[in-house]
């Protein structure tokens, strides 16, 4: 089959490899579309070091192409999406239901070959049928929808309230869109003037300036929730710096760089501040392919760009300056 592999940092060959069979209790996926998600982007760029070159990509669309020993309840041809943070379910975090932080869990396209290829094997339980009122555009779109749906509900918020969201790359566009979605009223802080555009559009309302600014704007409209999903040092210390008295503060961004806050802000105000990464298995897909199947969210209408899997590497470049939403990889 063809894969691609990212040799190093900023340099992705396409290899010749042989299908993988897969093992017991897993499912063979004949890939047809995969996402870029900004980790994608991060392991390109070097910014998270990688042992040996390996297959990437991990927002995974396709058919069942084999079935594993001890799979009896799936049918080849039948369409999936992978979910690929797979928890050992045997620790002491899985057990108590927090798989997200499970640290013994495989995540495909990171430490076991991921979905930039012809075929991906899978655990059984983490393929996921995509009911047919549910498009290919949106299907795709499952996994980093689920991400917003994990942070969005795992706040404190109910419709209604005001929540800010701090950075608009596809995690935060998505979150913004299922909020204003699910009636919440959205205040957006971005750089980018396309990304504001696409948000107002949607129903958001953009604000800007410094900290003390955005502070004075998000106490007077009863912001209760900042999600920061802009993954920076910056944005996080933003975040902190602008969070309204009494709001929750929701680190959905991935920054590998130290952030700064003032400990007396954060105690005086009764601010709190809650992690959120990736979803826990399995109510988050189940709630994503809900919110698609019913007609609440389309996510697709998020992807601005596709590219073949021979021309990842352009993809990945083109990603990486951050002014695309969602680039899809067709196989």
């Amino acid at each position: 089959m063809k894969a691609a592999f990212l040799e190093k940092p900023n340099s992705i060959q396409i290899r010749d490899i042989e299908i993988p069979e897969p093992g017991y209790g897993e499912i063979r996926v004949k890939l047809s579309q995969i996402g870029i998600c900004g980790s994608d982007v991060h392991l390109f760029l070097g910014h998270r070091k990688l042992n040996q070159p390996t297959i990437i990509g991990h927002e995974g669309l396709g058919i069942i192409d084999k079935l594993g020993e001890g799979v009896t309840e799936r049918t080849k041809g039948a369409r999936v999406v992978i979910e690929p943070n797979i928890p050992c379910r045997k620790c002491i975090h899985s057990m108590r239901g927090n798989s997200s932080i499970c640290p013994n869990k495989r995540t495909i396209g990171l430490n076991s070959p991921g979905c930039f290829a012809e075929f991906v094997c899978v655990p059984e339980n983490f393929c996921w049928s995509v009911p047919s009122e549910i498009s290919d555009e949106n299907a795709v779109v499952i996994e980093p929808l689920a991400v917003g749906v994990h942070a969005l509900f795992k706040s404190k918020v109910k419709p209604g309230d005001s929540i800010a969201v701090i950075g608009l790359g596809a995690i935060g566009m998505l979150l913004t869109d299922l909020a204003l979605s699910l009636g919440y009223r959205v205040f957006v802080t971005e750089i980018n003037l396309q990304k504001i555009e696409t948000a107002i559009k949607l129903g958001a309302i953009h604000t800007k300036g410094p900290a003390e600014e955005l502070n004075a704007i998000w106490e007077k409209e009863q912001v209760m929730a900042v999600f920061e999903c802009g993954g920076s040092a910056k944005t996080v210390t933003l975040a902190t710096e602008a969070a309204p008295r009494g709001s929750e503060i929701i680190l959905v961004g991935l920054s590998e760089q130290l952030a700064q806050f003032q400990p007396l802000k954060i105690v005086r105000e009764g601010i709190t501040l809650v992690p959120s990464i990736i979803y826990e298995h399995p109510a988050d897909f189940r709630r994503a392919i809900h919110l698609i199947k019913s007609g609440i969210i389309q996510p697709g209408k998020f992807i601005s760009n596709q590219f073949k899997l021979d021309d990842l590497q352009t993809a990945l470049e083109l990603a990486s300056q951050g002014s695309e939403t969602k680039i899809i990889i067709t196989v």
